[in-house]
C-alpha cells in the first residue's frame, strides 16, 4: 500500500473566504489555471482566453438541465421537512434524501397538492419515494414540470444562503437542455454564447447527457479508496458524439461529468444507462486527452479524478498554487485546463 491508496492524500485546507457563493460576472473574467504536462508549466490565464491557448482538438460539453429538486414540506404530524431529489427509480419511484427522520409509509406534503410517500429506506441516506398530485402517480416528466413552480435551486451544501432568482440563471448552462441533473456539470457554467461562437472557429462542439445526482457532493468514506462504492448516474451519448469517441481525434472533456461519459463509453460501448466509473490514479482515463473542470471538495471522488490525469503530487501542487493565488473554489468557482 501506498500513500495514493489512503483517503487522507487526496485532503487539503481550503480557507472558507475561497468558496464561491456566487459566480463571477461576467462570467468570460472567471480565472483559469492552465497546466501544460509536455512542458510541466503552469499559467494563469482568464476564460476569454481559452481559445488562445487551446490545443487541435474536438470539445464535448453535457447537456443536461438541472430540475428545481429541492422541495420544502411538511410531515403529517406538522413538523418541517424537506426532501432534495437524487435520480428516478424504476416503477415511477425516486431515489431522495429527506431532511429528519422518517420511516416506511410516511408522508410528506407540499404545495400544489404534491405528496411524497417513503416506500424504502436504504443504509446509504436515500429513500425511495413516490410522488402524487390530486391522487394521480407522477411520472419524472411530470414531477420536474411540477418542480420548476415549486421547487428551489439545488445549491450545493458549501453555498452557505437560500437560494434566489438569479441561481435559476446562474446554476443553469446556456445550453442545458435534458431535465434530469440535480447539480450542474459546473465546468460548463463558465461559457457564454460569444465564447462559443469563437471556439466554434476552429473546434468541433458535441453534446453528450449525464444527469448529475446529489452524491456528486459526497465525500469518499473508504480509507482505501479503492474500496469507494460509485455512485451511479444515468447518461445518453447520441450518435454523433459516439463516433467521435470512438475516433482519433484528441477530445477536450468540458467537467467531470463528460470524461466519466467519454470513459465509460470507451470501455463498455454502452450508449446510455447508469454510470458507475471511478477514476483515479488506478483507473486512468483511456480516451480523453485533455480536461476543463473547478476546484473541488477534498476527499472527492472529483479531485481523485483528476489526479488519474497528472497524478496527485501535482494535482496537490496546482491546488497549493490556486489556494495561493486566491482563486475561488467549487461550483461557482475559477476553473483550470489540463492539456
Amino acid at each position: 500500500m501506498t500513500d495514493t491508496d489512503l483517503l487522507s492524500s487526496y485532503d487539503y485546507y481550503l480557507p472558507p473566504n475561497l468558496i464561491a457563493s456566487t459566480p463571477t460576472l461576467p462570467k468570460e473574467e472567471a480565472k483559469l489555471l492552465v497546466y501544460e504536462r509536455c512542458k510541466d508549466k503552469i499559467h494563469h490565464l482568464k476564460f476569454k482566453n481559452l481559445h488562445e491557448i487551446l490545443p487541435d482538438c474536438s470539445i464535448i460539453f453535457n447537456d443536461t438541465r438541472v430540475v428545481k429538486a429541492r422541495i420544502l414540506g411538511y410531515k403529517d404530524s406538522g413538523g418541517a421537512s424537506e426532501i432534495l431529489l437524487n435520480t428516478p427509480l424504476n416503477d415511477n419511484k425516486f431515489s431522495v434524501y429527506i431532511k429528519g427522520k422518517v420511516r416506511i409509509g410516511s408522508i410528506i406534503k407540499f404545495s400544489k397538492n404534491l405528496i411524497a410517500k417513503v416506500c424504502e429506506i436504504y443504509e446509504n441516506g436515500t429513500r425511495a419515494v413516490e410522488f402524487t398530485q390530486n391522487g394521480q402517480i407522477l411520472d419524472a416528466a411530470s414531477l420536474f414540470d411540477l418542480l420548476e413552480e415549486i421547487g428551489h435551486v439545488p445549491l450545493p451544501p458549501y453555498i452557505k444562503r437560500a437560494d434566489n432568482k438569479d441561481d435559476e440563471s446562474w446554476y443553469q448552462s446556456i445550453f442545458a437542455r435534458h431535465q434530469g441533473a440535480v447539480a450542474a456539470p459546473t465546468a460548463s457554467l463558465h461559457f457564454n454564447d460569444e465564447m462559443i461562437k469563437t471556439l466554434k472557429k476552429d473546434h468541433d462542439i458535441n453534446f453528450l447527457t449525464l444527469h448529475v445526482g446529489a452524491g456528486t457532493f459526497k465525500s469518499v468514506e473508504s480509507e482505501i479508496i479503492r474500496d469507494h462504492l460509485m455512485h451511479g448516474e444515468f447518461y445518453q451519448i447520441p450518435k454523433d458524439t459516439q463516433e467521435l469517441i470512438n475516433s482519433n481525434k484528441p477530445i477536450l472533456g468540458i467537467g467531470t461529468t463528460v470524461t466519466r461519459c467519454v470513459e465509460e463509453f470507451a470501455r463498455s460501448k454502452i450508449s446510455s444507462g447508469e454510470c458507475k466509473l471511478f477514476l483515479n490514479l488506478y483507473n486512468r482515463p483511456i480516451r480523453q486527452n485533455y480536461l476543463l473542470t473547478n476546484f473541488h471538495l477534498p476527499k472527492s471522488t472529483l479531485i481523485m479524478l483528476v489526479t488519474s490525469f497528472i497524478g496527485l503530487d501535482k494535482t496537490m501542487e496546482i491546488y497549493k498554487t490556486a489556494i495561493e493565488k486566491e482563486y475561488k473554489f467549487y461550483s461557482y468557482g475559477d476553473g483550470m485546463l489540463i492539456i
